[in-house]
């Protein structure tokens, strides 16, 4: 079984309100179909998710009553895009399901403390592709905050304990600056605890969960639960074919493990 997260900026151009990028999500259904995989996928809710979220402060938890419109306004875009996502898989054949998080996911403190994962391992064994994504959830201390993507891949992978842990990025993995804006950026081929110390800390867009220092710090410890976890562009094509068939590609392999 492979885990796959798609990024929100594969997925979404996260730079403009709601603007789902069809073409790619369509290609990468083909992909996976295309590679005979039991997978598991996650995605991020890009910019159907992180503008309004930022706006009204909802990973901050309930601050006023202000902010509840704003959180059933995400919770219906994220859906949305989940919709759009589950609509190019049907068209590629791929039998799947979508498992929301804010109906089966408490959070404590913005930590994730509770997932419903029998469920994912249910519809895997009938041959189902199980679907979540980044969404609001319900908190024991804050009353509501955001369920980042990469906290939903951090409990799947300690469950499921996938063979592979692959996650889409806009770039070719992990580099030493924004590749976008940085020229002289590095792809780190293998990262390790230690690569932590030269990451930034700051997020790119209005992502409301966190820098990629928080992302990497997530994956490090999902690399204790898998053979392979690594960090591939998304955005070339025939790329998360190649890696999900088992051939080497161009990108990042996480490894050390541990929290």
């Amino acid at each position: 079984m492979i885990l796959v997260k798609l990024g929100g900026s594969v997925i979404t151009d996260k730079g403009s309100y709601r603007t789902f990028r069809e073409e790619a999500m369509t290609r990468l259904a083909g992909e996976m179909a295309r590679a005979h995989q039991d997978i598991v996928l996650v995605h991020g809710a890009g910019s159907f998710g992180h503008v309004l979220a930022k706006k009204h402060r909802l990973q901050e938890g309930f601050r006023s009553p202000a902010q509840i419109s704003g959180m059933a306004k995400v919770m219906l875009d994220v859906r949305d895009l989940n919709l759009q996502v589950m609509k190019a898989l049907d068209r590629a054949d791929l039998p799947a399901a979508s498992i929301p998080p804010s109906a089966c996911v408490t959070l404590e403190n913005g930590e994730l403390a509770r997932l419903d994962l029998e469920t994912f391992s249910n519809f895997l064994e009938i041959g189902i592709m199980p679907v979540t994504f980044g969404d609001v959830a319900l908190d024991s201390e804050r009353r509501f905050g955001i369920c980042s993507g990469d906290q939903l891949m951090l409990a799947l992978a300690k469950h499921l304990r996938p063979e592979r842990i692959i996650f889409c990025a806009d770039v070719d993995g992990v580099f030493t600056a924004d590749p976008n804006q940085d020229p002289q950026a590095r792809l780190i081929e293998n990262v390790e605890r230690q690569t932590l110390g030269s990451l930034p800390r700051t997020a790119r867009h209005d992502d409301v969960t966190g820098s990629i220092y928080g992302k990497i710090e997530r994956m490090l410890a999902m690399a204790a639960y898998s053979r392979t976890t690594m960090v591939i562009n998304g955005t070339a094509p025939g790329r998360l074919e190649k890696v999900l068939s088992g051939e080497k590609v161009i990108g990042s392999y996480v490894t050390g493990g541990g929290a």
